[in-house]
């Protein structure tokens, strides 16, 4: 397993649409090996394959709720209600802003071994699959952030 550089705001890759997943080679498994591990090594909940320069269509989310989650050509079915809240970005370090997503989300993916499968979330595991999802499409929480982005550490200082 590797850690791998994150790419971030500004950088081109992060605007382009990504290719789905016809079929899970050594090097794809691989790819999402080091996706987990560098979004460990960066102290995140997800993370999206353009993210680490990648255009395919694959998510890894851990929201600490004893799950990983693969998510490979996802396609959200459903979404219902909404939550505001602070949201950040590996990709937009050192800062974060307020963003509405749905309270609840449900999506149908392919694990790792291109078995198909549905995923419901709500909360954190439904804001995780929306943002990720939406890099996958080349689109960032800061196109639909409500306000100004903040420094992370602004947020720290008021608390």
């Amino acid at each position: 397993m590797a850690i791998r550089q994150i790419r971030t705001l500004g950088d081109d890759i992060l605007r382009k649409e990504c290719k789905p997943v016809k079929e899970i080679s050594r090097r794809t498994k691989q790819l999402i090996e080091d996706m987990f591990e560098t979004m460990y090594e960066a102290n995140g909940v997800g993370l999206a394959a353009p993210q680490v320069g990648i255009l395919k269509q694959i998510v890894v989310i851990d929201v600490e709720d004893g799950n990983q989650y693969v998510l490979i050509n996802p396609e959200i079915l459903e979404q219902e209600g909404s939550q505001t809240g602070p949201e950040g970005c590996l990709s937009v370090p050192g800062k974060h802003a307020t963003v509405t997503r749905p309270a609840y989300v449900k999506v149908r993916a392919l694990d790792e071994n291109l078995e198909e499968y549905e995923l419901e979330g709500e909360e954190l595991l439904a804001r995780a699959i929306c943002h990720e999802c939406a890099h996958l499409r080349g689109e960032l929480y800061v196109d639909v952030m409500e306000g100004e982005l903040m420094d992370n550490e602004e947020e720290e200082e008021e608390a």
